[in-house]
């Protein structure tokens, strides 16, 4: 069988795609109108009844106080663009964030504009919610995203609404490990496809059952061994690594995301990049 490829910039045996995730200050709760409590706990605590989880909301505002000022340190020490996928109410809840993002030089994917269940609206309100998402980010970064994570599931409706609100890419698909294009929503206004991966995220130190952080470094290490091997024998790919702030961003798991970048910088040929630059690179080497 043929094996998925595509040529990199400089020759790179592979590309790493870091993306942080930003949910903190737009999950779910009666506070902000919301029927309930965000379902997503480590504590695995969720009650179907409209009252606060001042717990939760405590956890992912440790993301903001704790784990960002670690997972940005890191960032800066080992010198890795990410692509921070945000929820756009996350940034104007906390705009120290959106700073950071600016200072780095990374780039803002849009998450929603809201951590909520996007897959729930119709297609006017969807329509709605992109849309406010593309001028939230643009005031709080700068600049408006090009590129689109939904919260779980994306409906009928999302890619064709997404190009036509000027997105260059998706990241809704977990089919491949190379970008591709999606001809067929709109045949006269193709999008990239870049492609996420699950199994790396550090979501899998959060769920239950969990890894430990040495299980999840081991994983992370393993794939990406395993990618930069393929580039070698001529046969470049991408990897995925997903992160959360109040995930990653805890004293007991910060090393497992610090010895990876360490592992990840011991090798030569590896095309740190953002998504949007992927993006960008695959519509040169490949046009629609």
């Amino acid at each position: 069988m043929r094996e998925e490829r595509i040529d990199w910039p400089g020759a790179a045996k592979m590309a790493l795609s870091v993306v942080v995730n930003v949910e903190e200050g737009s999950e779910q709760t009666i506070a902000r109108g919301d029927k309930g409590m965000e379902p997503v706990d480590e504590l695995g605590i969720f009650i179907k009844a409209p009252i606060r989880n001042y717990g939760n909301e405590s956890n992912y505002l440790y993301g903001i106080k704790a784990g960002a000022p670690r997972v940005v340190k890191l960032l800066k020490a080992f010198d890795i663009k990410a692509s921070w996928t945000v929820a756009a109410l996350s940034l104007e809840n906390h705009p120290q964030l959106a700073e950071a993002i600016i200072e780095l030089g990374h780039e803002p994917v849009s998450h929603g504009w809201r951590w909520i269940h996007q897959f729930k609206l119709n297609e006017e309100g969807e329509c709605e919610f992109i849309a406010k998402a593309v001028e939230s980010i643009r005031r709080t970064c700068g600049v408006r995203p090009y590129g689109w994570l939904s919260r779980y599931f994306h409906t009928d409706n999302t890619r064709r609404l997404l190009i036509e609100a000027g997105f260059d890419y998706h990241m809704d698909d977990y089919s491949s490990d190379v970008p591709f294009w999606d001809k067929a929503t709109v045949p006269e206004r193709p999008i990239v496809i870049v492609p996420y991966q699950l199994d790396n995220n550090d979501m899998k130190m959060w769920t239950d059952p969990a890894m430990s952080p040495e299980q999840w470094l081991g994983y992370a290490k393993r794939n990406f061994d395993q990618v930069y091997r393929e580039g070698m024998e001529g046969n470049p790919k991408m990897m995925s690594l997903g992160l959360h702030l109040r995930i990653i961003g805890r004293p007991g798991r910060i090393w497992a995301l610090e010895a990876f970048f360490r592992h990840v910088r011991a090798h030569d040929g590896v095309w740190l990049a953002t998504r949007h630059e992927i993006a960008q690179h695959f519509r040169g080497v490949q046009p629609a």
